[in-house]
């Protein structure tokens, strides 16, 4: 049984460290560091979301190649389940993001291999239904999906499932209005304040709540080391975040979304369901990439009571803690 079932896109990350802000052509640039993690914003979300303690289900689409069978293991590891999981025959990879980190801002180059080919007919709805919650990440990278995406979140509506949508960045800059039509079937909204920005056509970030609200029934924005917010109607909440030595901030946005997702699917109160996605967003960039800090359950776990006791909340979202 699944509490959460994830639709997304499944690749690796490549993150070198250390290299100039300005790249030369013909020039070769040497790295200080390098990484080779998990990536992609759908499985960073539900590798994390698992080992908070939510059961998840995975359906995405990876090449039949070491690249797919190394992302797909990582998953496993974490215990989500990958029995819906899509294996193409054809020549297309799975795909491979390279990250080059700058201070402030980070350059982005991916290859979507096989996230460009999973179609709607490569999702067992069957299977879905079985989860009390849905969430699809990467709304602009899947272009044989996207035409179904708002088939796909009305019918996990009418199933009684509690919907939610991370849309990540727009490659084509253009934020088209079929996003919208979407969003009136999404009950939290997970953008950071830039995308927030840009799909409401506004620089004010009050009137994009504003008009974001008006469409979702719950939107929380990362803002990274800024207070995060929760908008529900014309009811708003504000929480900062712990300050951290930051050493890796890849995969952080995606981090809080499963923190927060995480929370929600307890019945948590959405203050405290931002304060804990703040938490885990914290705590991902403690280390390189997007979910190796999570791979140690007892020092998150650690952190995460420590860091809510000094909060002065009351009982932490996790399950043990319920009990």
């Amino acid at each position: 049984m699944i509490d959460v079932c994830v639709v997304g896109e499944l690749n690796l990350d490549l993150i070198l460290y250390g290299l100039p802000k300005d790249l030369v052509l013909d020039c070769e640039h040497l790295a200080s560091d390098m990484a080779f993690t998990l990536g992609s914003s759908s499985g960073i979300f539900a590798h994390n979301l698992c080992v908070l303690g939510t059961p998840v289900g995975f359906i995405s689409k990876i090449g039949s190649d070491p690249l797919g069978k190394l992302a797909a293991d990582r998953l496993s590891e974490a215990g989500v389940d990958l029995s819906r999981m899509k294996r193409g025959v054809g020549k297309t990879s799975t795909g491979l993001t390279v990250v080059l980190p700058q201070p402030q801002h980070r350059y982005m180059l991916t290859y979507p291999g096989t996230m460009f080919e999973m179609q709607y007919s490569d999702i067992d709805m069957d299977y879905v239904r079985t989860a009390r919650h849905f969430h699809l990440s990467s709304f602009f990278l899947h272009r044989a999906l996207r035409p179904q995406i708002l088939n796909l979140f009305q019918r996990a509506k009418e199933a009684g499932l509690t919907t939610s949508l991370d849309t990540n960045d727009d490659p084509e800059n253009e934020w088209a209005q079929d996003l919208l039509e979407v969003l009136k079937y999404v009950d939290v909204f997970l953008p950071n304040e830039r995308e927030a920005k840009k799909i409401a056509r506004t620089e004010d970030f009050s009137e994009a709540l504003e008009f974001l609200a008006g469409l979702a029934k719950i939107v929380a924005v990362k803002r990274g080391s800024a207070t995060s917010v929760c908008r529900s109607g014309n009811e708003q909440w504000s929480v900062a975040p712990p300050s951290v030595t930051v050493i890796d901030d890849v995969g952080a946005g995606d981090t809080f979304d499963s923190g927060f997702i995480h929370a929600y699917s307890l019945g948590a109160k959405l203050e405290d369901c931002l304060a804990f996605a703040n938490l885990a967003a914290a705590y991902s960039v403690t280390k390189a990439g997007g979910t190796e800090a999570f791979r140690d359950r007892g020092a998150l776990f650690s952190f995460m009571r420590e860091q809510w006791k000094l909060m002065g909340r009351g009982t932490l979202p996790l399950k043990e803690e319920k009990k």
